[in-house]
């Protein structure tokens, strides 16, 4: 079985996956200062708790903390005598070119989400992310990664605006029933919602006017539930985009082995 970890800044996802569907996913916030212990100890007791019982044999990581990825290597030897697969790392390949820049570095959270797009839909598309940041990655017609588009996230731009003027509270973000708002919440609520909805249509726009070819336009993350029942703004919407293209990139690396 395979266990699969996507290391974001906020959150770190645990996935179990048997070859066919993922067993269990649990999340935990993510800091560097825990150990490769007190990981097995959380991911034991909740396998103990939803009466799992995994035989792990293979890790794979992504990590856009670098930090963590230290502790995570030594759960993946102490706990389940495996090396895991790192994404980004040189033994960790990937079943689509990269094709930015020299010297780029490019998140290994969007390589994983362009190997799981191009899998699920082909290519030729835009996955939308909506994380820490809001991620727009480009994925070429033969899968590739070409680029992309890094905004701020919608719950960092809510948290930056509450910091940064000091009467403004902190609010959740929702849609509000009216553009207009009639009191300080509502109106910053409507402003990072339609912010938001017309900063997604705008640069996915450009995108295809750039790219001069019909794109598929995918959401993931946290928020895209509540994004995607707005203004039409995506093609699909898919829960644990991530996950899936981890469960890609090893089943790729495992062929590779034996080729």
């Amino acid at each position: 079985m395979l266990l699969a970890i996507d290391c974001g800044n906020t959150n770190t996802v645990f996935s179990i996956w048997d070859g066919e569907r993922f067993l269990a996913t649990w999340r935990t916030s993510t800091e560097h200062q825990r150990t490769a212990d007190q990981y097995y100890v959380w991911l034991s007791t909740l396998m103990e708790f939803q009466g799992i019982e995994a035989n792990i044999t293979d890790m794979i990581i992504s990590s856009t903390v670098p930090r963590v990825v230290f502790n995570l290597r030594v759960l993946a030897d102490r706990y389940f005598n495996t090396r895991p697969y790192v994404v980004g790392k040189p033994d960790c390949r990937l079943p689509v070119d990269v094709r930015v820049d020299a010297g780029t570095a490019v998140g290994p959270d969007r390589l994983v989400n362009t190997v799981a797009g191009y899998d699920l839909y082909g290519g030729d598309l835009i996955v939308v992310d909506f994380g820490t940041a809001t991620t727009f990655d480009v994925v070429a017609g033969d899968g590739a990664y070409v680029g992309g588009v890094i905004a701020p996230g919608v719950n960092l731009s809510l948290e930056a605006l509450h910091q940064a003027a000091a009467a403004l509270p902190h609010v959740d973000i929702t849609k509000p029933q009216r553009v207009v708002g009639t009191n300080t919440v509502a109106c910053m609520q409507s402003g990072v919602f339609w912010g938001y909805v017309g900063l997604v249509r705008e640069i996915c726009d450009r995108i295809k006017a750039e790219r001069d070819r019909p794109m598929r336009v995918i959401s993931t993350g946290g928020l895209a539930p509540l994004f995607q029942q707005s203004e039409d703004l995506f093609d699909e919407w898919v829960d644990e985009l991530t996950m899936h293209g981890l469960t890609v990139i090893h089943s790729y690396n495992k062929r590779q082995e034996t080729a």
